[in-house]
């Protein structure tokens, strides 16, 4: 009887966990994809006020320790800081797995990101892992905001 009850909870929990993904349609994916290239781009161009306007109001991100950023100005003003020294551009974005909820998208993605000193020097690629937390804005150029952000290291290349 125990272990009888036990199943119908794991396949009840995992029933409804499946369930929670159930809005994903190809449409879906293809806005969301549009919206992420957007963000690489402005990256790319070296736009930060574009950077900003990708990101919620309310934006968090994490990255790690006492590194957090707060609010769509602090996501402008430290893209326009680090764009001031270096030019930045994703050279790798390895989407991991991607769930949607109603308007929401939930991504999780491994990528490189390569910054070149400004001032000459040898560029550097640092390499994570990201979940993101899009949430669909008619206010946003690609109708997409970034709202969470969660960033670490990446697994190590498999050799």
């Amino acid at each position: 009887m125990k272990k009888t009850f036990l199943l119908l909870i794991v396949v009840f929990f995992s029933i409804n966990a499946h369930a929670q993904c159930s809005t994903d349609s190809a449409a879906l994916r293809q806005s969301l994809d549009k919206a992420t290239a957007a963000i690489r781009d402005a990256f790319s161009r070296g736009d930060a006020a574009m950077v900003g306007r990708l990101h919620s109001p309310n934006v968090i991100k994490y990255f790690g320790g006492n590194n957090v950023l707060i609010g769509r100005d602090a996501v402008e003003k430290g893209a326009r800081d680090w764009f001031k020294e270096s030019k930045v551009e994703f050279v790798e974005n390895t989407v991991e797995n991607t769930c949607f909820i109603g308007n929401v998208a939930i991504q999780t993605v491994i990528f490189s990101i390569k910054t070149t000193p400004r001032s000459g020097g040898a560029p550097s690629i640092g390499r994570g892992r990201s979940m993101v937390i899009y949430v669909q804005d008619k206010s946003s150029p690609t109708g997409w905001l970034t709202l969470r952000e969660i960033a670490q290291a990446a697994p190590p290349l498999k050799q």
